[in-house]
């Protein structure tokens, strides 16, 4: 509700220059990633220990807070030092993610978790329309407040509507037993497929928020000025309209036919959906390939996350998820700096080519690993089988 008028807001402290308000744009955008990046793992592993539905609450009363502070801010630093200790309580979605994932049964988990994507995505589209509408009716720093009784709204629902079935420890039982941050660690560097599903979350990241920035720019150039900020927001809007219709999908049907065949097929399918981006000459060839762009990467949250869940014993399944989400955080901050500095020496075309070519080698990383420690362990399984 917020992001789209960050700018004008740090415009209307005072009497700035253009660039003056693009780099504090920048810096104050991205410090919320940056300690989410920092944060989500400690958060990860608190709610393992203590459970996720107080640290869901702890996180809705932080994150309002610190959103109703920004609505009396008076400068950059002010607002500079709120998105940051917004980013320390950004974990909200995430948790979320992890209390599903641990309260729903393995077999069901993609659809479950498509069916909570499909939530945050249709906030994520709903926000910004209302968020500019209270802007233009009440102004930058109303809007904050109104902003952030949602969020404590969000609070009591999570305190009074949800219960939390709670992990007994047991040192017996690998999926109740308490581990370690080391254990942890080495969980997921013994498990080649997972730490290469984790590790493709940053590339996945910086493929997908490299045109984010220049998006705009880029509709200028092939549509001219007129409308604008209309059709910015159309092209902006169609990749989540077509995440928004296929991601639960997606969910089932990996739950059916298994999470990393799927995840495999919606890397090398995005890949080829980015690449004729470089090519559009209207604006509605843009809007077809951002929507067949969201068809194809509103698949890739629910079966990676069903993924974690499958091969994460229960009582770390927090941790994983928030290293999971640090590097997700971390593809955020790289992919916006990365498009820019593309599009500043090669032009916005080669921020589609490099994009592209990123996803296609994700597929590519991604289906050698499955193979190499899946596939083929299987079929050695199978021959040392017989011969015996």
């Amino acid at each position: 509700m917020v992001l789209p008028f960050i700018s004008l807001y740090i415009d209307s402290f005072g009497d700035f220059s253009d660039r003056y308000v693009q780099n504090w744009s920048g810096w104050i955008f991205a410090i919320t990633f940056v300690a989410a990046f920092i944060f989500s793992p400690i958060w990860g592993r608190v709610g393992d220990k203590f459970g996720r539905k107080k640290l869901l609450i702890f996180f809705a009363i932080g994150l309002g807070l610190s959103v109703f502070l920004m609505g009396f801010a008076t400068n950059v630093w002010q607002l500079f030092l709120l998105r940051l200790l917004m980013g320390m309580f950004t974990g909200f979605i995430p948790m979320s993610q992890a209390l599903i994932s641990t309260q729903t049964p393995q077999e069901v988990a993609g659809k479950v978790l498509g069916t909570l994507q499909t939530g945050s995505i249709t906030g994520s589209l709903m926000g910004p329309l209302i968020g500019g509408a209270l802007a233009d009716a009440f102004g930058y720093g109303n809007t904050f407040k109104w902003v952030s009784i949602t969020i404590f709204l969000s609070a009591l629902i999570v305190a009074f509507g949800i219960k939390e079935i709670l992990i007994k420890f047991d040192e017996s039982d690998k999926d109740h037993k308490a581990y370690s941050s080391k254990e942890v660690f080495l969980h997921i560097v013994r498990h080649p497929v997972l730490l290469v599903v984790m590790l493709i979350s940053t590339l996945v990241q910086v493929a997908h928020f490299s045109i984010q920035p220049i998006l705009s720019l880029y509709v200028e150039e092939i549509h001219g000025p007129a409308s604008i900020a209309f059709f910015s927001g159309m092209a902006f809007s169609a990749a989540g309209l077509g995440n928004l219709l296929m991601t639960r999908n997606w969910g089932k049907l990996g739950d059916r036919i298994g999470y990393i065949k799927i995840l495999i097929i919606l890397l090398f399918m995005a890949g080829i959906v980015y690449l004729p981006g470089a090519f559009v000459t209207n604006i509605w060839q843009l809007v077809i390939l951002r929507f067949l762009l969201g068809v194809s990467i509103g698949g890739i949250i629910p079966v990676r996350i069903a993924y974690i869940r499958q091969e994460a014993p229960l009582s770390m399944q927090g941790e994983v998820l928030g290293y999971n989400t640090s590097l997700r955080f971390l593809g955020n901050i790289i992919g916006p700096a990365l498009g820019g500095m593309i599009a500043g020496f090669y032009g916005i075309s080669a921020v589609f080519f490099v994009t592209s070519g990123l996803l296609i080698l994700c597929g590519f990383i991604m289906l050698t690993a499955w193979y190499k420690h899946t596939y083929a362990d299987k079929q050695s399984h199978s021959l040392s089988s017989h011969t015996n």
